[in-house]
């Protein structure tokens, strides 16, 4: 039986004990210009500095957003004594770099998904960083939004019953340019890392690592791989399936299903978005969950920015809700994929 009502999620609310931590950006673009507009507008977060390979490209950055200090390396930031935290927002194939130069420098590091290009990338930051005391997390925005507090409580409690899969998707349609970065294997290219990481952080979070990876997908021209669909076991009643292309715009939804009950979640289901729960019976009605809190769209990067300030504050060097062994494990289940997609 359903229960009557949605459990209220736990929030990283702004102003509620967290420090009020300065940021630096290492390497402004896009997704750094819409995390520091979601930081700067919703939490009590705020950037000091910004560094670029290009002087002129940080102070446009900082003109942009407010920023008071730019500067024309990223060495020059991660020395700059105003900085407790150095967010990445390389392409992947930088992340391994410029995360080992800010733990160096004793700083706190967000790292944008993925954390590396491979496990053991990703396993030499994570060496490190406990080494030197600094706290490490992959900006894995989806695990700090309020719809994935609500799912994590849902199973926590038992509405769902017995876990028995998880279907989710990911693609967007990336016209072909061998010049775009999600074409070029030397930046990381391909769709696993960039979008399917998505689906699998899902499954892993409802699961943890799986104990067999099949996967079977396609390459591009220029050696990235371009779609991939992996079947992943949890034992003898659990298979979860989960897909990516960079070929086609999918669906974007996910569902997690039980003995008793499914969570079925809006579409992109890795933003913030709603929720139905419902029985396993045939057309019975169902209970559906909207996000209370007005933060839509890329403002939800304004909660992962809180999150990290709040553990920093409670003296903590990893997300306990997407551990850097996680975190690994997760580079590990990508990396197999890739394998037996490319044979190499």
């Amino acid at each position: 039986m359903l229960p009557t009502a949605f459990p209220d999620p736990s929030l990283f609310s702004p102003d509620s004990g967290e420090p009020a931590l300065r940021w630096g950006v290492l390497a402004p673009g896009l997704i750094a210009g819409a995390f520091v507009g979601a930081m700067h507008r919703h939490t009590e977060q705020r950037v000091a500095a910004v560094g670029s390979r290009a002087l002129e490209r940080a102070e446009r950055f900082a003109a942009d957003h407010g920023i008071e200090r730019a500067y024309g390396t990223y060495e020059e930031l991660v020395a700059d004594p105003g900085v407790q935290v150095v967010y990445v927002a390389a392409p992947q194939s930088e992340h391994l770099h410029l995360g080992l130069l800010a733990i160096a420098a004793g700083k706190h590091v967000l790292i944008e998904k993925p954390l590396a290009t491979n496990a053991a990338d990703a396993r030499a930051l994570v060496e490190t960083s406990r080494a030197a005391g600094v706290l490490l997390m992959e900006a894995m925005w989806s695990r700090y939004l309020p719809q994935a507090s609500v799912i994590r409580t849902l199973i926590a409690d038992g509405v769902l019953g017995e876990l028995r899969a998880v279907y989710a998707d990911h693609g967007q349609a990336i016209p072909f340019d061998p010049t775009h970065r999600l074409y070029r294997r030397e930046l990381g290219g391909g769709a696993l890392l960039d979008l399917g990481i998505y689906p699998v952080q899902l499954d892993s979070m409802v699961f943890g690592a799986p104990t067999r990876v099949t996967a079977a997908g396609g390459m591009t021209d220029t050696g990235v791989d371009a779609y991939a669909t992996l079947v992943l076991d949890h034992g003898a009643a659990a298979q979860s399936t989960v897909s990516t292309t960079m070929l086609a715009r999918t669906p974007t939804t996910a569902a997690i299903m039980g003995s008793e009950a499914r969570i079925e979640m809006g579409s992109p289901f890795h933003i913030p978005t709603s929720l139905v729960l419902a029985d396993n019976g045939f057309l019975t009605d169902t209970l559906r969950w909207e996000d209370p809190t007005g933060l839509t769209l890329f403002d939800g990067l304004a909660w992962e920015a809180t999150a990290l300030a709040s553990f920093v504050g409670e003296g903590r060097t990893e997300s306990p809700l997407h551990t850097l062994d996680e975190t690994v494990s997760i580079l590990g289940t990508i990396g197999e994929a890739r394998h037996q997609i490319s044979g190499e």
